[in-house]
């Protein structure tokens, strides 16, 4: 299911208003993943200064990842399920929080501001949650 968003943009040239009707995924928390990204967090596999638009995960990345590893294993880095997508492709899986090795506080930084944008409300306290733990273990 999606929700419906709309987005008015004034033109300046034309003196004009544009209205875009636009489409917004839903998503639920992937409970594995954020039991997986707990257990990183405890064993201490995680990245604490990272610029996650460098080490965020690119799609050769993910699909060297998916040749070695099952759609599982990939699930379990990725915070949210798009509602309605198919299991096993990677349009199923969204909020990447880390690089597929360990947990990268940017990711979660990331997740969070994202879900928060959206008004993914779940996945943004999943998101947060996460990055407390993270905090409150590495002080």
């Amino acid at each position: 299911m999606t929700a419906r968003g709309s987005c008015v943009e004034s033109c300046k040239d034309r003196k004009q208003t544009v209205s875009h009707t636009y489409l917004v995924a839903s998503y639920s928390v992937n409970r594995l993943a954020v039991a997986h990204a707990r257990g990183l967090i405890e064993a201490r596999q995680y990245v604490l200064d990272s610029d996650w638009g460098e080490v965020q995960p690119r799609a050769e990345d993910e699909n060297t990842f998916l040749e070695g590893h099952s759609w599982g294993q990939y699930a379990e880095w990725h915070l949210g399920l798009t509602e309605g997508a198919t299991d096993e492709t990677k349009s199923r899986y969204a909020f990447v929080y880390g690089d597929f090795r360990r947990v990268h506080r940017s990711g979660l930084i990331a997740c969070n501001y994202r879900a928060a944008e959206f008004r993914h409300k779940e996945i943004e306290l999943a998101a947060h949650d996460l990055l407390q733990r993270l905090d409150k273990m590495s002080a």
